[in-house]
């Protein structure tokens, strides 16, 4: 039987995990922590639950692709849409939430922002087309291969290329659009779902929009924790063995071949290895010997994030799962955190509650908090320090927005900083997205999903082809594997 390595427990690990078994591998997952997940994980304060990472669930079609090509019922994946996407609070003290479901959320761009209502229509349906267009291409297929490009669906994606505004970044798009500065400031906001700066990411990245306004904001029954943890479940079904606290130390290579990996408990060989962690990490630490992809590895970095689990004991009305704290200067701040790599005293905040919807991750007329601001990655700067401020800083805003001192109501607190990031999840510097994708050949900058230079080394995450988050690193394990049977035809 052939044998697959999988290095690396996360979302893009274990899908590969389960693509590999079906394709008839006998696969072992190595992870250094002692869960799945890598940033979708799950922490325990007291009487309150806290997903770890990633919070906002788009696109469950690519967990359902899972369950149907294990012939298994999707009915054991529960979750729901959300009623409202987020709630978005603005300096000046105004404030609104907007619903999932197209005419109500259009209601409330109209009046509350001013916008023209057919303006929005004609961003919104752009976004959708255009992710439509190019989703065939360049998020389910390898932009490395030639023949996952040359089909009907290229020559569409080609004419419409006035649509995708090459050349220009999201905000000078955005700009455009919207006459309200509030409103530009809400769409460049998905900048951040890649951990890029709206004033540099090309234009093409506001078709983001369209997953969270168009199709909706999701939330799993157990929160989202229960993304990997199901995933898991597939591949246990299929017979993945998975090696908990084993870190790689080495991927073994012989004669441009990819052998297996080295572990502190010994080698184990296989067929093909996968790479789930970040790619710079697994060129720097795991293959150092080997030809490094130094253009790729120079890439700016995408941003950091500082996060404080906060149980709050109280229950606020008017906080919704996903909230918005915007800063009064969107462009300072991607400047301090991309230029000048410090921290910004008037930050974006993003609180998380997913005890709206979960009731047994708090307590009875109890919350649990997940606060959180983009940061620069780890360059030497005194974490310890921006943690105290960052903290002084976001509960001060957030007491401001509510009318109340949220300082007393804190039962329980941990915190997560981008020296923390590097260290838990082997994130170059604590970058969340490996690199930003900010400029206009930034998608053409990812690594591939397979090495050009060891046969049988893949690689699946949000560090790789096509980006960052949950749908992309689910798709990242599709585009290995059907790279991997390619290869093997061609052998």
């Amino acid at each position: 039987m052939k044998s697959a390595v999988v290095i690396g427990a996360g979302i893009g690990g274990l899908a590969a995990s389960v693509r590999l078994a079906h394709q008839g591998y006998q696969v072992t997952v190595f992870e250094a922590n002692a869960f799945v997940g890598g940033k979708i994980n799950s922490k325990q304060l007291g009487r309150y639950r806290f997903d770890m990472g990633p919070s906002v669930f788009t696109c469950p079609q690519y967990i359902k692709e899972l369950y149907d090509l294990c012939d298994e019922d999707f009915g054991d994946f529960p979750y729901e849409k959300l009623g409202d996407s987020f709630t978005y609070y603005y300096p000046d003290g105004q404030r609104f939430t907007l619903p999932n479901g197209r005419e109500a959320l259009l209601d409330v761009i109209e009046q509350e922002l001013g916008e023209d209502r057919q303006s929005v229509v004609a961003y919104l349906n752009k976004a959708e087309k255009n992710y439509d267009r190019i989703t065939p291409l360049f998020i389910e297929a390898s932009l490395h291969r030639w023949q996952h490009l040359m089909n009907k669906k290229l020559v569409t994606a080609l004419a419409h290329l006035p649509a995708y505004n090459l050349g220009q970044t999201m905000h000078q798009v955005n700009k455009r659009a919207f006459r309200n500065p509030k409103t530009v400031q809400l769409f460049n906001r998905f900048a951040s779902y890649n951990g890029s700066s709206p004033y540099e990411a090309p234009a093409m990245l506001n078709m983001i929009s369209h997953l969270e306004l168009n199709d909706g904001a999701y939330l799993p029954a157990e929160g989202m924790v229960q993304i990997p943890q199901k995933v898991k479940g597939l591949a246990d079904k299929l017979g993945v063995e998975f090696r908990f606290n084993e870190r790689v130390e080495e991927i073994l290579v012989e004669n441009g071949q990819a052998i297996g990996v080295r572990t502190a408990k010994g080698t184990h060989t296989a067929d093909v290895v996968f790479s789930n962690m970040d790619v710079a990490f697994t060129y720097e630490k795991l293959m150092p010997k080997e030809v490094q992809p130094k253009k790729i590895l120079r890439q700016e970095k995408s941003s950091s994030a500082l996060v404080f689990y906060l149980g709050i004991k109280k229950t606020f009305p008017e906080l919704g799962v996903h909230n918005i704290f915007f800063s009064e200067d969107y462009k300072s701040e991607y400047d301090h955190i991309f230029k000048k790599k410090e921290v910004y005293p008037d930050p974006t905040i993003y609180l998380n509650i997913t005890s709206k919807r979960v009731p047994g991750d708090a307590p009875e007329s109890c919350e649990n908090w997940f606060l959180m601001v983009n940061t620069p990655v780890n360059v030497g700067q005194d974490w310890e320090e921006n943690t105290r401020y960052l903290r002084q800083v976001m509960l001060a805003k957030v007491s401001k927005a509510l009318g109340e001192d949220i300082t007393p109501l804190i039962e329980v607190e941990s915190v997560m900083n981008p020296v923390n990031i590097e260290d838990w999840y082997s994130g170059k510097m604590g970058s969340i997205y490996g690199n930003a994708s900010n400029n206009s050949f930034a998608t053409f900058y990812r690594h591939a999903n397979f090495s050009k230079r060891t046969r049988g080394l893949y690689f699946v995450g949000v560090t790789v082809h096509p980006g960052g988050g949950i749908p992309l690193a689910l798709n990242s394990a599709k585009i290995a594997t059907r790279c991997l049977e390619e290869d093997l035809q061609r052998a």
